[in-house]
């Protein structure tokens, strides 16, 4: 089967899913998959969870934010630069006065009736079962 090339980076507490090539802070591998595979089968292959990843780029382009992945359809045509952050790793330093973002992106946040780039976040609580 023939395959496609990435040249893939994780970062933070992702860097554990690259294996060998984890440097602690972040792993760069190339990795092969089958020609026709999308970002799904990406984090499948690498048995990352779609939960665990926070912002994401390919190309230089933003695709994913934490809570929001509108790539996980992504076909990669080979020779893609992937880069995929953890949840709780800051925004890039090169990327402070904006970032390029996917066609997919773009129109996931236009549909979002307040946006998903906040100041703040709450955190879901579990509920609390009543004792006694």
């Amino acid at each position: 089967m023939p395959e496609l090339h990435l040249d893939l980076w994780l970062y933070g507490r992702l860097a554990a899913y690259g294996g060998e090539a984890c440097q602690g802070g972040y792993a760069n591998l190339t990795l092969g998959l089958p020609t026709g595979s999308c970002m799904r089968d990406l984090l499948h292959y690498l048995r990352l969870p779609d939960t665990e990843r926070g912002i994401t780029f390919i190309n230089g382009q933003l695709s994913a934010l934490p809570g929001l992945h509108p790539d996980l359809d992504y076909e990669f045509r080979g020779g893609e630069r992937v880069a995929i952050f953890d949840r709780i790793s800051m925004w890039p330093f090169q990327y402070r006065n904006g970032a390029a973002m996917t066609d997919a992106l773009q129109r996931a946040l236009e549909a979002q009736p307040d946006g998903i780039l906040h100041h703040t976040y709450e955190t879901q609580r579990e509920p609390q079962s009543g004792a006694g």
